[in-house]
């Protein structure tokens, strides 16, 4: 049996050796959520903000966001490479530029017709930078293509929409039709004799869907507090600013000397793990906060970890330079 993500993350923070979390970081954390949602920063509007992301009102869509989150992995630079960099944008933003200007282009990237059998050529085309650097993983993404595409085709009628609408509104459910479904979500790992999980693509996968829409049509799930945050490289940096997370001695020796941790690995998973356990224990902080006082015009049902994370990853973007001294975990993976 896999646990959940959140069950992984209960059992991974009450039994880490490298991770740990503070509960001071805690309080922390929820006190600058706390503010962002009084601010109006924090909100369900802010992912079609972003001028390259799809729009609610686009019949392709959940298609399109169904090909980025496909797609969303394995961003970072080694030490002292040049940046993959598309229309002047690094890291996640060069890679919807570049799906964005395939569109332009005329290519269908939302069609499985047309990405179940795209070729090398076509990939190099699609995601070609400002200059010679290339996009990490490039074969990896072709066959997560493939076999996304056909398994829509053969299964879905040709889209991910059906995918969501046999769900019912049950975030739950179309998680766990994700990871059965498209083989590049299945997101699992062994830890302390637990197969647990972490489904980064495929939460952020129903996240985005239900931040797109607002919570409405296509996005209307019931149950969307089941989704955890989305565990990656850069928002344990942000947990480890505020204080909400810490790492040993050992493994914070490890990361500022560079060496990659093996994707699967304890400490990999640790960091993972605790990351979606933290924001667990700040959305229920902030949760009790608004609890406790009617004068905020704010109800519990307000936050959840999908918001928190969009926080988090906004806040990473907005102060890179002050966080730089914090060293990120770096793992060649096609899950995050």
């Amino acid at each position: 049996m896999v646990l959940t993500p959140k069950e992984s993350a209960k059992l991974v923070a009450g039994l880490a050796k490298h991770v740990f979390i503070e509960q001071a970081g805690v309080k922390r954390l929820a006190l600058a959520v706390l503010d962002g949602m009084k601010t109006g920063k924090i909100r369900e509007g802010n992912f079609s903000s972003v001028k390259i992301h799809p729009k609610s009102d686009d019949a392709r869509t959940v298609d399109w966001i169904f090909v980025l989150d496909t797609l969303n992995f394995s961003f970072w630079t080694e030490t002292g490479a040049s940046k993959w960099r598309v229309n002047g944008e690094t890291g996640y933003f060069a890679f919807c530029a570049a799906v964005s200007r395939a569109i332009d282009e005329g290519k269908p990237m939302w069609d499985p017709r047309y990405y179940s059998q795209i070729t090398q050529w076509d990939a190099e085309v699609i995601f070609r930078g400002d200059d010679n650097v290339n996009i990490p993983l490039l074969q990896e993404r072709i066959n997560g293509l493939h076999q996304a595409g056909r398994v829509l085709l053969d299964k879905y009628k040709g889209t991910f929409a059906e995918c969501v609408k046999s769900c019912e509104g049950s975030a739950e459910k179309l998680l766990r039709l994700i990871v059965r479904e498209f083989d590049s979500y299945r997101d699992e790992a062994e830890y302390e004799g637990h197969r647990i999980s972490i489904y980064k693509r495929a939460q952020i996968l129903v996240g985005d869907i239900w931040a797109c829409y607002e919570g409405r049509g296509l996005g209307e799930f019931r149950d969307i507090d089941s989704i955890a945050m989305f565990a990656d490289y850069r928002i344990p940096q942000v947990l480890v600013h505020y204080g909400t997370m810490r790492y040993s001695d050992s493994l914070t020796s490890k990361l500022r000397s560079d060496e990659p941790l093996e994707q699967g690995g304890r400490e990999e998973v640790e960091i993972r793990a605790c990351s979606i356990e933290a924001v667990e224990r700040v959305c229920e902080e902030v949760r009790r906060l608004i609890a406790a006082d009617s004068k905020l015009g704010l109800n519990p049902s307000d936050i959840n970890a999908i918001l928190i994370d969009h926080y988090l990853w906004d806040y990473r973007r907005d102060h890179a330079q002050e966080l730089e001294h914090i060293p990120f975990h770096k793992t060649r993976t096609i899950y995050y």
